[in-house]
């Protein structure tokens, strides 16, 4: 599997099944959903992937996350960190195997040589991360900013995407509820 994306990636972390957790899929969702990317970027749901979001940061020239994230600021607020930001601390306590994993993988793939080179979190405060599906009022109003994040970072790299025409969106996993 490493190796076999495109160099520039947009990665959504989170469980559709758990609330505000499902923040980085809907992102990755809307994006599909709403624009045509070139040629060298993948856009991938990859849902909880724990320690196994390794290869999928694999080889990459960029790498855009979207997560949610801990802060002691509103829910729904975008908080952006870059690669730097990331690595500044140690890696905190692995609560669960669905953590994402995302500074381990980094400092495993810098020691090994193929760590990307630019790193970008975007991550939205979580509301709510419960057993239920649907994203709470103020994090559902922060999927529009996350992803104009993504379209604005990647078109400052000379790789815009191009705006597809359509109507309202809604994910699979809410579509089946």
């Amino acid at each position: 599997m490493i190796g076999s994306f495109a160099p520039v990636r947009v990665i959504g972390l989170g469980n559709v099944l758990m609330g505000d957790d499902a923040l980085g899929p809907w992102v990755v969702e809307e994006l599909l959903a709403g624009w045509d990317f070139p040629e060298g970027v993948s856009v991938l749901d990859v849902g909880t992937p724990g320690l196994d979001l390794t290869p999928y940061l694999a080889d990459a020239t960029a790498v855009f996350i979207v997560d949610t994230v801990k802060s002691d600021v509103p829910p729904g607020t975008l908080r952006i960190y870059d690669r730097d930001a990331l690595l500044r601390h140690p890696p905190p306590p692995r609560l669960s195997p669905h953590d994402p994993g995302l500074t381990e993988a980094l400092l495993s793939l810098d020691f090994a040589g193929c760590a990307p080179r630019d790193v970008v979190l975007v991550g939205v405060v979580p509301e709510k991360i419960e057993k239920r599906v649907g994203l709470t009022p103020r994090v559902r109003a922060a999927v529009d900013r996350a992803g104009a994040e993504i379209v604005d970072r990647l078109g400052r790299i000379g790789l815009p995407p191009r705006r597809r025409p359509g109507g309202p969106f809604a994910p699979w996993w809410e579509a089946a509820v």
